[in-house]
């Protein structure tokens, strides 16, 4: 058994790297569909299948929980292959599988509330706002996932989402730092533009921006707190599995790295990130 690791590309390798961290004697794989990135402009039925043939592909090669480390699977196609997939997979199987979600660690670690606390709407006077960033794919944008679920939780925080089309595929690709600093430090002058002043705090809602993380966090001012979803992931799956010890994570520290794309090295970028150069093998 192993802990399955998704994402469209190799943005996830975020979540990957903590969670290894996390849990070092865990058997991971790892899984980028770059035959498909990015998957931020796609149709959302396409986002669902694609998401479904991933999570497939891991199951098939033993794992028995695969965690979907990208915010626009994990809002368009989650709850759908949780509650019309996963089942009958179940019964075929004829073993415990899951499929875990960012979003949810995500805006637990914004609200600072349980995922299951909701809170009665009311009509008092909020006196101060609290201005939360949400720098995103435009499919996770329109899915207003962040929106919708902070405010039944916390209505003194207002959400401003920032679609950032170019970012996650310049990233995939290996784009130069300053060109990356460029695009970055644009997106948060037009969400402090549309603000009238610079968020309270910022949550980079593609798991491809912790890759550059730094530089996010020299775009804005210096006391803008960030929220990193690889940790708050990795905070909830240890909650997670202490509560379903079903879920067999292995005991061999052994990690691989598949893709649908090309087989190989990663870019340069990745293997600066990662702190050594990775090979990924076909899918």
């Amino acid at each position: 058994m192993a802990i399955g690791v998704f994402d469209s590309g190799v943005g996830g390798l975020s979540v990957h790297h903590r969670l290894v961290e996390r849990f070092p004697e865990a058997d991971f794989i790892y899984l980028a569909d770059q035959a498909n990135t990015p998957y931020g402009g796609r149709p959302g039925e396409e986002i669902v299948e694609l998401t479904r043939a991933g999570c497939a592909r891991l199951f098939a090669e033993g794992c028995s929980l695969v965690v979907l480390a990208c915010n626009t699977a994990s809002g368009v196609a989650l709850r759908r292959l949780q509650q019309t997939w996963l089942p009958g997979l179940r019964r075929e199987l004829g073993r415990p599988v899951n499929v875990l979600g960012i979003i949810v660690p995500t805006i637990e670690a914004a609200t600072g509330l349980p995922w299951a606390q909701e809170v009665e709407l009311r009509g008092d006077k909020i006196e101060k706002l609290d201005i939360l960033a949400v720098f995103s794919t435009p499919a996770t944008v329109n899915s207003r996932v962040y929106e919708i679920e902070i405010d039944k939780r916390r209505q003194d925080v207002a959400v401003f989402s920032q679609p950032c089309p170019e970012l996650a595929p310049m990233i995939e690709q290996g784009a130069p730092r300053d060109e990356l600093a460029q695009a970055i430090a644009a997106h948060a002058k037009t969400i402090a533009t549309r603000i009238g002043r610079p968020p309270d705090r910022a949550i980079l809602g593609c798991t491809h921006y912790e890759i550059v993380a730094d530089l996010f966090r020299a775009a804005l001012p210096p006391d803008t707190p960030l929220i990193h979803q690889p940790r708050a992931t990795a905070d909830a799956l240890a909650r997670y599995l202490e509560r379903h010890p079903e879920y067999a994570a292995g005991g061999g520290g052994t990690q691989r790295f598949m893709t649908t794309g090309r087989s190989g090295a990663q870019s340069g970028l990745v293997a600066s990130f990662w702190g050594s150069a990775l090979s990924f093998e076909a899918a």
